[in-house]
């Protein structure tokens, strides 16, 4: 097991008036990065999921030839739906040399409250993985949902929908197109 502590690499991304905070978990290893920004691992699926979701097109966000996501697209995007994104956990340890939940030791969680509280017009937040889920829970006292269901939370005198996503990484046995249309789900909830 690793004794180096880490801390999340990048800056949450919250755009003012976003509707839709996603967390996942915590980034993968630089070494597996192919951009600076959240789900950075070029064989992720999540920008392939947005773009079926929005574009009807698994490319729409690849760069195949350079073998990257188009981040000139994505930040535009998001800033222009309203989707917000950091992690359940800001530091980790590393029990193996990988990015799997199951390896990750959460040091310190993120301050969920203080992140929905800035986010004042959001209506809902999708964990995308188990441990992501299972941090949140914990945290509002919340049964965790199924892939694909939502459990409803309270925060001061809000109620929002927690909405489990299946994880986009690859290592999840479903195809690309299938957890899109859960994802869609809560996009079309959302009416983004």
């Amino acid at each position: 097991m690793s004794e180096i502590i880490e801390s999340h690499p990048f800056e949450p991304f919250l755009p003012g008036h976003a509707k839709l905070l996603m967390l996942g978990t915590f980034p993968p290893a630089e070494k597996r990065w192919c951009m600076r920004f959240y789900y950075p691992n070029f064989i992720n699926d999540m920008w392939r999921i947005f773009g079926i979701c929005f574009f009807d097109n698994k490319q729409h966000f690849v760069l195949e030839q350079e073998k990257r996501f188009d981040l000139e697209r994505i930040i535009p995007f998001l800033n222009e739906k309203g989707i917000a994104m950091y992690d359940t956990a800001t530091r980790i340890r590393r029990t193996k040399d990988n990015a799997s939940d199951k390896d990750l030791e959460i040091v310190e969680e993120t301050d969920l409250d203080a992140m929905l509280r800035s986010l004042p017009c959001c209506e809902a937040v999708i964990t995308a993985g188990q441990l992501a889920t299972d941090v949140f829970c914990n945290h509002y006292g919340i049964k965790g949902p199924k892939v694909g269901e939502y459990a409803e939370f309270t925060l001061d005198d809000r109620v929002l929908r927690l909405y489990r996503m299946p994880s986009s990484s690859r290592a999840y046995p479903m195809k690309t197109e299938r957890k899109a249309e859960f994802y869609n789900i809560v996009f079309k909830y959302l009416r983004l």
